[in-house]
């Protein structure tokens, strides 16, 4: 199966809330060509499917959040949805291929697992970087210390004021 949706793409759709990577509503029907409203009433009509760490409902103070994020600032009537969207986890976004019933929807849905599992192991190295760079400084405090205490003692010498060097005649 070849990718139908370059990866930038699905990757730009990814925001963290609520301590999870997830992906709008509106993003993902767009992603599988599918209206948002035909996308949430299939999630609806399947409600079961979708428990609360598969999808939730985002609060009003986290669409603004968003809106702020994105720089999707536009009023007007008709300028955003008047309900609050839906946001679905790894988890949502697989079962939403079996809610929606396409092919196209399969397809990006496996483009998408595989972006989650790589983001997952991108953060795991990240993690592991960070342990040990922590580690390190753990370790070394100590000898750090003393050769910044070393570079600080020489440079407040070099800033005392010091005696001319040379022959000083008598000022009379």
């Amino acid at each position: 199966m070849s990718e139908i949706v370059p990866v930038e793409n699905i990757v730009n759709k990814i925001y963290h809330f609520r301590g999870v990577n997830v992906m709008l509503d509106r993003d993902l029907a767009e992603l599988y060509g599918v209206e948002t409203g035909h996308l949430k009433r299939q999630v609806n009509r399947n409600i079961n499917r979708f428990p609360e760490d598969f999808m939730f409902e985002l609060t009003k103070e986290e669409v603004d959040s968003l809106r702020c994020q994105t720089g999707i600032l536009e009023t007007g009537r008709g300028q955003h949805s008047k309900y609050l969207p839906y946001v679905f986890t790894e988890q949502g976004v697989a079962m939403l291929s079996s809610v929606l019933h396409s092919e196209r929807a399969i397809i990006v849905n496996i483009q998408i697992m595989r972006i989650f599992t790589k983001l997952r192991q991108m953060l795991s190295t990240h993690e592991e970087l960070k342990r040990k760079i922590e580690d390190m400084e753990n370790r070394y405090d100590h000898q750090f210390r003393v050769i910044f205490d070393a570079i600080k003692q020489l440079i407040e010498e070099d800033l005392k004021p010091k005696r001319d060097i040379g022959f000083e005649r008598n000022k009379e």
